[in-house]
């Protein structure tokens, strides 16, 4: 881990040395993603991820980009925030296809995904959305690999969890109709 005594600048969060831990600049301070092994991805968290990758890239051709763990540009508290989302979706609209950059994602995307890890709780997803919807990303999505749900929310609406085959869709991702059945039985945790 990362031991710093003052507060990081985002420039000087963005030049840290690259290193096996994920790091999340919160109120200036360089966080883990994952406080310790408990609260680290696991086989349903890695199985879901590439299930949602592939379905995601497969709807997103011509659209735009799906990436996994993709650090994000954003604002919260008034401080600049990076995050890393388990997925981001950034239409061609937003970011051009022709852009290709090896930094953060430098605008607000439609979409991010978060799927909550053994040693995390639904609220800690629900707080950290929270600070999504703030910071100007419409969607947010947080899968529950055990009760093998998708909530989705938004901030001109009420969460709504999504299970088995309710369709999920929305008009910042057109044409996109995806249930978690779909999701789980792509990822194997459904026989």
């Amino acid at each position: 881990m990362i031991q710093l005594k003052n507060k990081l600048t985002l420039e000087e969060f963005l030049s840290l040395p690259e290193t096996d831990t994920i790091y999340e600049l919160v109120d200036g301070t360089a966080l883990p993603k994952y406080k310790n092994e408990q609260i680290s991805p696991k086989f349903f968290h890695g199985l879901t991820t590439g299930s949602l990758f592939i379905l995601l890239s497969k709807w997103s051709q011509n659209k735009g980009r799906i990436v996994i763990e993709w650090s994000v540009k954003l604002t919260r508290n008034k401080q600049d925030w990076i995050s890393v989302p388990d997925l981001t979706y950034v239409s061609y609209q937003r970011l051009p296809l022709d852009w290709l950059k090896d930094e953060p994602c430098p605008v607000i995307p439609e979409l991010v995904i978060e799927i909550i890890s053994p040693g995390q709780t639904f609220g800690d997803m629900i707080e950290k959305a929270t600070y999504y919807l703030q910071s100007g990303i419409s969607l947010v999505w947080i899968v529950d690999t055990i009760s093998q749900t998708i909530t989705v929310l938004t901030s001109s609406s009420l969460p709504t969890t999504f299970r088995n085959q309710q369709v999920i869709s929305h008009e910042l991702l057109p044409d996109l109709q995806i249930t978690p059945t779909e999701v789980f039985k792509n990822a194997g945790l459904i026989p």
